[in-house]
């Protein structure tokens, strides 16, 4: 007790009731950290707020996350698993990639493409705003980091281009990120081309051949790493077209 009544003393309990203080201040005002949402083990629900049709097998479902400020939680470059009912009301469960980032908090979106005889898509095709959809994740292999090649070269189709806009909109979004994106993206027709930004079409036709992917993804090298993502038949053939070009196992990734 003496050791209290000492000048030292009381400049010993100043300074920390002091760094108390500032740490209170800290933990006040640091920004917390925004809640995740996705569970990997079990499914979850949420609201769809907004259906938005883009052409007349194509739309846009945008669903509300816990609170504005929560985040989906899903990493770049994996996606999520989405469980809906059948046109015979069987249970089918589906991956989709969202198009949002956590960058957009407090809702993530979903561009799908519905198929007549799609299990799924008949879900998609009788949701209406303010009904849920059961969601589980993250699931994928891929896992991207800034800086963790040079380049990517992207072959997508159909509705395998969401993968590849999730990537490249992360890399577009870090300043800091110099990664260089290359994109090969077939359709079967211009209208079937998803979040296109132009209205006129001045690129290439026909099959994506060897050539095409010669002329704009980059060649073979540690430091690349191509990316496919589309129909199984397609994914067979861009295989095929990549092995004989040298692009090595290691080199090469298939969402």
């Amino acid at each position: 007790m003496d050791f209290l009544g000492t000048s030292e003393g009381q400049l010993f309990i100043g300074v920390a009731v002091g760094l108390i203080a500032v740490g209170a201040a800290y933990f006040l005002l640091a920004p917390k950290k925004p809640k995740v949402c996705l569970d990997p083990e079990n499914f979850k629900e949420f609201k769809l707020v907004k259906k938005t049709q883009i052409s007349h097998n194509v739309a846009k479902f945008k669903f509300a996350l816990p609170t504005p400020t929560s985040v989906l939680g899903l990493p770049i470059g994996q996606h999520i698993s989405c469980r809906g009912k059948d046109s015979q009301g069987e249970e089918v469960i589906k991956p989709y990639t969202p198009t949002t980032l956590d960058s957009d908090v407090g809702y993530f979106e979903l561009v799908i493409k519905m198929y007549p005889q799609g299990r799924m898509s008949h879900h998609f095709r009788e949701m209406r705003e303010g009904d849920y959809m059961s969601v589980k994740g993250p699931k994928g292999r891929f896992k991207y980091q800034p800086g963790q090649v040079r380049a990517f070269g992207m072959l997508a189709g159909g509705s395998g281009i969401t993968p590849m806009f999730q990537v490249t909109r992360a890399v577009l979004e870090n300043l800091n990120d110099q990664t260089m994106v290359h994109l090969i993206y077939a359709n079967v027709t211009y209208d079937d081309i998803l979040l296109k930004p132009p209205e006129v079409w001045n690129g290439g036709v026909g099959f994506v051949s060897k050539e095409m992917i010669q002329a704009h993804c980059p060649p073979p090298a540690s430091d690349i790493r191509i990316l496919r993502c589309g129909p199984p038949p397609m994914n067979k053939a861009m295989a095929a077209h990549l092995d004989a070009l040298g692009y090595s196992s290691e080199m090469q990734f298939q969402f």
